[in-house]
């Protein structure tokens, strides 16, 4: 369930649209066909969409059953919301929640295709474009942009040679791999270029995406007023990325600082080991005096256990 107080603490979006009524069922329209096409979305109606004042609905059953039979009869293809009924003090409010539509495009029907695809940008609904409904038609086929075929070209037009010398030190590449790597597809029992083919490895790929190159530049101080170095880069995409990272290494600036050093002393001769002085066995006889049985050892005894031994070379 909806909460109401939350919707209306925010402000209308690209998930978001309130309505005071259906009585411009048109502009409803295109609201849920924007959001069917786009992320989704919940409409509020009963709600006016610049104070966010609740007016409420007044004959909620009739309106639902009024909003149900527009979205059946002026939406292509068509199009199933949530609708729910939601009680607000003395009133109600009618939510219509959208999911994304795996039917995209959708359109108004009395538009027309494709005038009547609208999309949602911000918190408005704007006519999609040719490229806007292609890519609506891509998402729902799970095809990216660069592998859609382009049939006006033939297999012929990705220079294979560059495509093997690329990934010579990754592995040998086949011309069937072409196909599995997406930079061919087929199309009408034939085979042609991708987009990603054709901008990846095509001989005259500079001629089908004139934009399809690298331009590098290194610039003194921050305001790029003035360049110490550019290079425009138009070999395949994959050579150029390494030309790139060349032109970086080579304009990169590199300083060497010195620090104080760290000194030691060393001797002029070699270090000889000591020999360690050997623990004086038990059985070594000590002197004591007879008067006093608890005294210390003679002091020859112990004068002897503290000549520290002598260190000569082995």
């Amino acid at each position: 369930m909806f909460n109401l107080a939350d919707l209306l603490r925010q402000h209308e979006g690209k998930t978001l649209e309130f309505k005071r009524d259906i009585s411009s069922p048109d502009k409803v329209m295109r609201t849920l066909v924007a959001f069917a096409n786009g992320a989704g979305g919940v409409l509020l109606i009963g709600v006016e969409d610049g104070s966010r004042k609740v007016c409420g609905v007044p004959d909620i059953a009739r309106t639902e059953e009024q909003l149900a039979s527009f979205i059946s009869d002026r939406i292509e293809p068509r199009l199933l919301p949530e609708i729910h009924i939601i009680p607000f003090r003395k009133t109600h409010v009618l939510a219509v929640e959208l999911f994304p539509s795996p039917s995209r495009p959708h359109y108004v029907k009395a538009v027309g295709y494709p005038a009547g695809v609208y999309v949602r940008v911000g918190s408005t609904n704007r006519q999609a474009d040719a490229a806007a409904v292609a890519e609506l038609q891509r998402v729902v086929r799970g095809r990216s942009y660069d592998e859609e075929p382009l049939p006006e070209l033939h297999s012929e037009a990705i220079d294979f040679r560059a495509a093997s010398e690329c990934f010579a030190p990754v592995r040998r590449l086949r011309k069937k791999d072409l196909r599995t790597l997406h930079l061919l597809a087929p199309h009408q029992k034939r085979e042609v270029p991708t987009v990603g083919g054709v901008v990846l490895f095509g001989a005259e790929r500079l001629k089908q995406f004139p934009e399809a190159w690298l331009r590098a530049g290194c610039f003194e101080g921050v305001d790029k007023s003035v360049i110490l170095d550019s290079a425009n880069l138009t070999s395949y995409p994959v050579l150029a990325v390494e030309e790139a990272i060349r032109f970086v290494q080579r304009n990169t600036r590199r300083a060497l600082e010195v620090k104080a050093c760290v000194t030691g002393k060393s001797g002029n001769f070699p270090s000889w080991p000591c020999a360690k002085p050997s623990p004086t066995p038990s059985s070594t006889p000590t002197t004591r005096n007879a008067a006093h049985p608890s005294a210390s050892p003679s002091s020859a005894t112990a004068s002897k256990s503290k000549i520290p031994a002598t260190c000569r070379p082995a």
